[in-house]
């Protein structure tokens, strides 16, 4: 093994698909995030000491600005990063309180989406999958 490959180190991260329901109905929130431009769920990394858990709760919390109810864990995707491995795992998750947000150097903006529609939008097909097993878990 070569120097650098034992000095990468995995990128530990945890997010959330954040449910809730109103008069369009069912729906996701995704934000859309303001340095890659992309729409993705709420999701980042895990600080020194948190679990998992309380890392995707705080995440999705400063992402969307709502508390949510921790549900069934719904999978993980991972990937590399500048050369680094990074894994996410994401729970489903219920708004417990809602608040608005506003756009900031990370978020640009929260999406509440009928799921059909949040498919299409979402950028990363991992994510995808994620947000399909998690439909499946909820019917």
């Amino acid at each position: 093994m070569t120097r650098s490959a034992t000095k990468r180190k995995t990128i530990l991260a945890a997010g959330g698909v954040l449910w809730g329901s109103g008069s369009k109905g069912t729906t996701i929130a995704l934000v859309h995030r303001t340095q890659h431009g992309d729409w993705a769920l709420p999701k980042g990394k895990l600080k020194r000491g948190e679990t998992f858990e309380r890392a995707a709760l705080r995440e999705v919390l400063e992402e969307t600005g709502c508390d949510a109810k921790l549900g069934l864990y719904a999978g993980l995707v991972s990937y590399t990063v500048r050369g680094n491995p990074k894994v996410v795992l994401f729970w489903n998750m219920d708004v417990s309180r809602k608040r608005p947000i506003r756009p900031n150097a990370e978020i640009a903006e929260v999406a509440w989406l009928k799921p059909e529609k949040a498919l299409r939008l979402m950028s990363y097909s991992l994510e995808r999958k994620i947000v399909r097993k998690a439909l499946q878990m909820r019917q």
